[in-house]
């Protein structure tokens, strides 16, 4: 049996590449800087791609591998225009398009539910914003929610209890 897929982190990126969340899923504080670095570096590619899929007239929203550093970088942009950008452990493993997709599905759902919540409230007014990263400062304590999604579906991913 393959080991489990590893999620090392996830970043969701404003449609003006600011970063909503980068969220990671280890201790060191060193690594947390090193994936931020890796989710900036990725919107480049994931422009490239983008620009790809619409001279294709693709609109499929998955944009797959995106480079191997150290880690496996994949990228999925949302009809919104917000970018997700999750890194996995490198293994010896086959990685499949569909449980990369899978996870990708389980990490928009908790954006859209924490984005479309009626209940929220926001300091900001809702007229003419164009910057969801305005709206979701993932520092801010009403989105714990979603960042507890967003641990909760690195967990699972990871397979730990």
């Amino acid at each position: 049996m393959p080991p489990p897929l590893r999620l090392n982190a996830v970043a969701f990126v404003s449609p003006q590449n600011h970063p909503i969340l980068i969220r990671t899923f280890s201790q060191s504080r060193e690594d947390e800087l090193k994936y931020h670095y890796i989710a900036h570096t990725s919107l480049d590619v994931i422009d490239e791609r983008i620009m790809a899929a619409v001279a294709a007239k693709s609109n499929d929203p998955y944009l797959g591998l995106l480079y191997v550093e150290d880690v496996a970088v994949y990228g999925y942009m949302t009809p919104l225009k917000v970018k997700i950008i999750i890194t996995l452990e490198l293994t010896d493993a086959v990685v499949k398009d569909i449980d990369v997709i899978t996870i990708f599905r389980a990490l928009h759902t908790a954006y859209r539910r924490s984005v479309g919540n009626p209940f929220l409230r926001l300091n900001t007014p809702a007229e003419n914003i164009t910057d969801h990263s305005i709206l979701v400062s993932a520092g801010s304590p009403r989105w714990k929610a979603f960042r507890k999604r967003i641990d909760e579906i690195g967990k699972a991913v990871s397979g730990i209890a």
